[in-house]
């Protein structure tokens, strides 16, 4: 009987996920974190950081691997790779998982957070930890929430009234309600992976895109859109997320202490994003390459007023109760 079960055991062995990880044989648990931003944005600051301390606090058992600015997946093909285990660990911006859940549409819906301490209040609610585990369904587990800052607009053109982006063709994600946001003002989309979005708007494939303040100067974005209007839309934010079976694979001890790490770093990441996203204004300003526009607040009124329909149009899929939690945490 001991012979077959030892057979058993040899083949559920030889058969097991190519994800699964281990470190009984001595050799140290591979983490592959691919993403496709600079390292000088606040998403690359934190792979770096995320691998630092794992290499000082768990030197020999795991050893990470940090692939930035799409050198490993691009937007299109990272979460396959992470399904097939080619890679363990990926910081998507919240509209890639649209296929998966609907729930998490509810960033990208514009003029809902009227700031960036609005969105970090409601990633400190119970709500937010229910969206990280929304997709363990698809073997999706999310560790934590980065943020990147709020989005403003950019095109060819001077943006100051909805009406003028009428007509014009933005870049954005794969993401419903991204296309109805720009519906609402008469404009087209384009999906593109955001390696490509440069030399999009360089052959005026599309005239705008909307960004943070850090992935417009990390990407140069003023050589080729020469005007920026300062709208705070939208906020971009990022689910750093692993396959479900490889991180339950992983020894206890060690995945509470990659997880506490996550935690520590995770808080660095948004203490500091929006402190880059100021710097990076600034250098933009200093610059003199873009053509800034700021808003009066009748005019920031009637950016908010064209997009608010989309609300609406979203509501069903997110949920009423993820909606009204977000709203909560505006303050009057």
């Amino acid at each position: 009987m001991f012979k077959y079960l030892s057979l058993a055991l040899t083949a559920l062995l030889l058969t097991a996920s190519p994800s699964m990880a281990t470190a009984e044989d001595g050799a140290p648990i591979v983490i592959k974190f691919s993403h496709v931003s600079a390292e000088s944005t606040p998403k690359g600051q934190g792979a770096l950081l995320f691998k630092k301390l794992v290499e000082e606090r768990l030197a020999g058992k795991v050893k990470v691997e940090v692939y930035a600015n799409s050198a490993l997946f691009g937007d299109g093909e990272e979460l396959a790779a992470l399904a097939d285990g080619r890679v363990q660990m990926l910081a998507p911006s919240l509209s890639k998982f649209d296929k998966y859940t609907k729930r998490l549409q509810v960033f990208d819906l514009p003029f809902l957070f009227t700031d960036q301490a609005a969105v970090d209040r409601f990633l400190k609610r119970e709500k937010s930890r229910e969206l990280l585990r929304s997709m363990n369904s698809s073997n999706i587990y999310g560790l934590g929430f980065w943020t990147n800052g709020m989005k403003q607009l950019s095109a060819n053109k001077a943006l100051r009234t909805p009406a003028d982006a009428k007509g014009l063709a933005f870049r954005i994600q794969a993401s419903s309600v991204l296309e109805a946001q720009f519906a609402a003002l008469g404009a087209t989309t384009v999906k593109l992976p955001f390696a490509e979005t440069y030399k999009a708007l360089e052959s005026g494939t599309v005239q705008g895109t909307e960004n943070p303040w850090s992935n417009f100067v990390s990407q140069k974005f003023e050589k080729v859109q020469p005007y920026v209007t300062i709208t705070n839309h939208g906020v971009l934010s990022y689910m750093v997320v692993t396959n479900s079976k490889f991180w339950t694979s992983i020894p206890f001890q060690i995945r509470t202490e990659l997880e506490s790490i996550l935690d520590e770093v995770t808080l660095s990441v948004n203490q500091t994003a929006e402190a880059n996203n100021q710097r990076d204004y600034e250098a933009l300003v200093a610059g003199g390459k873009a053509k800034i526009i700021t808003l009066t607040p009748a005019e920031q009124a009637a950016w908010r007023e064209a997009m608010l329909p989309v609300w609406k149009q979203f509501e069903g899929e997110i949920g009423a109760d993820v909606l009204h939690a977000a709203r909560a945490v505006n303050r009057k």
